[in-house]
């Protein structure tokens, strides 16, 4: 079984639960919405059974959709449970954070309750964390957080693989309830917005009525609503702003109308703002406030249409995702780096490392007069090479992946590796060529640490080597942990000499002794030297690194060999 803390194991459920969480927004009513939380947890989430219960206006709950069992479905959509049965049911067992577990051996109680419930066979769990089929797992939805109104309750049943799910399930569990109440109160909202909208349309006489219910949904909207103008020299100002979304940018509504979207957009995030159409647009951004911070939004826009004149104005919808991109980075780190060094692990290695690599050997960029000959003047001569540029036949330079898309610029910056073997006297010559040097280093005397003092004494051993090889690179190298004492280094723009003088540095700084629980141990460190270079794959860069760290460390045995047999 694959354990939820390998990396790829932890991508697919970010993937996944990224997959599930923008499905909510594509659903047009509230049914569907409700109907798209319950489909997304049997999707994406590794249960097998998903119920969704609303509150209703008058406080009690009813099950509002059903996923993984049609018969279950048919039996228990539609009935309602009282809001005191609810609150009791959120107040037993266990809390996983803003979970709510509720194991076989304390629910037994709850079979009488009016709660609507299913019930699943299956044997008794052999082991401790075995899920059992009267466990209970409730993921209460609020309005804004866990502080905020009930909008709802998830519950869960037969998580995949016969497990309670571990820390990485329960984090995505709770933020996926968490989006599911935003998308049911945005699913409210739209509904709202689109009968207010509807009104708008219709005769003289209805208009101050659907007017008013459009202001009062613009005004009261617990997310930023803003109208803008279309079209003419004052194209996307904005008219008017609500309190909420005066409050997120920490800027007064008089002031708001002295700016437009495009004003307030992190430099970065133009070009998606730009992209955003006009009609229906979505787009995810960084505002800035007043006080010159930037938060995370989701932009929805709208067009309110007179049907004499055309598209009027804009309706923007604000949402603060601040929250969920926090939490989206802070997965996305831990997929992606070492637990306990905090380095880039091997996946984010390889795809560093891969970035940088094509499957066109021995290439090299044209230069800038050469591709404009190139564009103006037709093909070269077949086979023909400029100072070393290679050409081709049809004159265009691939794409470059190699997957055959010609076009006149190749933008792919070609990884080429230094000339080796040359030697002057024994001693390498640096033939001036900067290439992508991959240093592989492994640890001497490592095993010697954690079999005396412990894994403990190991895991700060390699915490601090980890900070000595950081703080000896550049800002721009890559310092990464493969795993156990293994590490590698990726620097570029160096020299055969660079690369060598590069390795002396990285290990004279893990020499030096290292305080473990008040006492000094000492690591060496074997480095292997190997370069990148289009034509390669990834696994052949690190084994040709990897297999030059044994030979300097074979060498380096041989060496301290024979000076113990001179000094005997």
């Amino acid at each position: 079984m694959e354990a939820e803390s390998e990396p790829y194991v932890r991508l697919a459920t970010l993937r996944q639960l990224h997959r599930v969480v923008a499905d909510l927004n594509t659903a047009r009513s509230l049914s569907d919405t409700v109907q798209a939380v319950a489909d997304g947890i049997v999707a994406g989430l590794g249960y097998e059974l998903a119920c969704v219960n609303l509150v209703r206006p008058d406080g009690d709950l009813v099950v509002a959709a059903f996923a993984g069992n049609s018969a279950a479905e048919a039996l228990i959509t539609g009935r309602v449970g009282s809001r005191s049965s609810w609150e009791r049911r959120l107040t037993m067992g266990e809390r996983w954070g803003d979970l709510h577990f509720i194991p076989h051996h304390e629910g037994w109680v709850l079979v009488e309750d009016d709660v609507p419930q299913w019930h699943t066979e299956g044997p008794d769990p052999r082991f401790a964390d075995e899920w059992h089929p009267g466990d209970r797992l409730y993921a209460p939805m609020y309005a804004s957080g866990g502080e905020g109104e009930l909008i709802g309750v998830i519950s869960v049943d037969r998580p995949r693989g016969g497990r309670r799910p571990g820390a990485w399930a329960q984090e995505a569990l709770t933020m996926y309830a968490s989006q599911a109440a935003i998308a049911i109160i945005n699913a409210r909202l739209r509904s709202n917005m689109q009968r207010a909208l509807v009104r708008l349309e219709r005769e003289q006489q209805a208009l101050r009525a659907s007017e008013e219910s459009f202001r009062q949904a613009f005004e009261y909207a617990p997310s930023g609503m803003a109208i803008a103008e279309m079209g003419g020299d004052q194209h996307g100002r904005l008219l008017r702003t609500n309190d909420a979304l005066c409050r997120l940018l920490g800027r007064p509504a008089s002031a708001m109308r002295r700016y437009s979207f495009a004003d307030l957009v992190h430099h970065e995030d133009v070009g998606t703002l730009l992209r955003t159409s006009a009609e229906g647009g979505r787009a995810e951004l960084r505002l800035q406030r007043r006080d010159g911070s930037f938060v995370w939004v989701s932009l929805r826009n709208s067009v309110v249409a007179d049907t004499a004149d055309g598209p009027r104005f804009l309706l923007t919808h604000v949402e603060d995702i601040e929250e969920r991109k926090r939490h989206e980075l802070h997965l996305a780190h831990r997929a992606s780096h070492d637990s306990l060094t905090g380095l880039p692990n091997s996946a984010e290695l390889r795809a560093r490392l891969s970035a940088r690599l094509c499957r066109r050997p021995h290439a090299v960029r044209a230069t800038a007069v050469e591709a404009l000959d190139a564009a103006y003047d037709g093909a070269y001569d077949d086979g023909v090479t400029y100072d070393g540029v290679a050409t081709y036949d049809d004159g265009f330079y691939g794409d470059p992946m190699g997957e055959g898309e010609p076009g006149f610029y190749d933008h792919h910056v070609h990884t080429v590796a230094p000339q080796e073997g040359v030697t002057d006297g024994g001693v390498p010559i640096d033939d001036g060529t900067k290439g992508l040097a991959v240093l592989f280093c492994d640890l001497d005397g490592f095993k010697s640490i954690n079999d005396r003092f412990g894994h403990q004494a190991g895991d700060t051993v390699l915490i601090e080597v980890a900070r000595r090889l950081t703080t000896c690179v550049r800002d721009g190298d890559t310092v990464a942990r493969l795993g156990g004492d293994e590490f590698v280094v990726l620097a570029d723009g160096l020299g055969s000499a660079d690369a060598a003088d590069l390795a002396v540095r990285l290990r004279n700084a893990i020499i030096p002794p290292i305080r473990v629980d008040g006492r000094a141990v000492r690591v060496g460190a074997s480095f292997g030297i190997g370069w990148a270079a289009c034509g390669m794959t990834v696994d052949e860069v690190l084994q040709s690194a990897d297999q030059r760290m044994y030979i300097e460390k074979r060498s380096r045995s041989k060496v301290q060999s024979r000076v113990h047999r001179r000094a005997g």
